[in-house]
């Protein structure tokens, strides 16, 4: 297409400048939210690939979306949202319809992207129910009120923090088998204090 060489803008983005690459000791990372696996590579780019497809968590549902060149000419179209069954294997199958004919390695990051999320959010759900306090009754509204409140912001505080520690621990060990970037926010803030320890260890040195 005379529109949009997928080359050349892979040589701008890798060469140059992207706003979305974090770069680490140990490989470059990727902030944009649809990048399949986090990684900052040539078929893992969601700018340099036309043709590209992800799996998106959207409040507990996940959304294939799917990008053609046909739809390269308008931005606001430019994503197709098919949303998946909740059942993961029927969710499988309907990856693999969609995306039929397409190129091996986005298919199996989507299913690998899915497996993920579908785990994540079932150890969510274990997890806000383990740590659901035993309610008692207080005779004081606005008591019990500002109780419910702190406990819901500490349980938050506590579920984020897990994440947040776990996921920037596989991160530095690769565990995650090169899906990163979920979930994005955690990851967002664990790419962020991998940056910082780089900096202060250059400053160091």
């Amino acid at each position: 297409s005379t529109m949009q060489c997928d080359e050349v803008i892979w040589q701008v983005i890798n060469q140059q400048f992207c706003s979305f690459k974090v770069s680490t000791k140990v490989q470059n990372f990727c902030r944009n939210e649809h990048n399949v696996t986090g990684l900052c590579n040539r078929q893992s780019c969601p700018l340099a690939n036309s043709q590209y497809a992800t799996i998106v968590e959207d409040n507990g549902q996940c959304v294939l979306y799917i990008k053609t060149i046909e739809r390269a000419h308008s931005p606001a179209n430019l994503w197709e949202k098919i949303t998946l069954s909740k059942n993961y294997a029927t969710a499988l199958k309907e990856i693999d319809e969609q995306l039929k004919y397409w190129p091996n390695f986005l298919v199996h990051k989507c299913k690998q992207r899915l497996t993920k999320i579908t785990q994540y959010l079932i150890r969510m759900r274990k997890l806000s129910l383990a740590v659901r306090p035993k309610l008692v009754g207080v005779h004081k509204k606005v008591e019990k009120r500002e109780r419910n409140r702190e406990a819901k912001a500490l349980r938050a505080a506590n579920i984020e923090n897990a994440i947040e520690k776990e996921l920037l621990q596989r991160l530095r060990q690769g565990t995650y088998g090169d899906i990163y970037n979920f979930p994005l926010q955690q990851y967002q803030t664990a790419l962020d204090e991998e940056e910082k320890l780089a900096e202060a260890e250059e400053e160091a040195e």
